[in-house]
């Protein structure tokens, strides 16, 4: 399984080195879900300013939230 998913892994990074509009796709996808969540977050909680830890948190929904877009079928 290893040598699957590094073959697969090795794939995706040539593909993303060679096609422009690929890298961004995955680009804009990884900015849109940081944006999403960011707003999301807005909604949930009246901030006045946001701190690191705010942040931090905002980044790792929207890091959850690509990879879970990227792996639905």
């Amino acid at each position: 399984m290893k040598t699957k998913l590094k073959k697969a892994v090795k794939t995706l990074r040539k593909s993303l080195k060679k096609d422009a509009d690929l890298y961004y796709a995955y680009q804009a996808n990884i900015a849109m879900q940081f944006k999403d969540e960011y707003h999301r977050q807005l909604r949930n909680k009246n901030y006045d300013y946001m701190n690191c830890d705010d942040i931090h948190n905002i980044a790792n929904a929207a890091a959850k939230s690509f990879l879970n877009l990227l792996i639905k079928k």
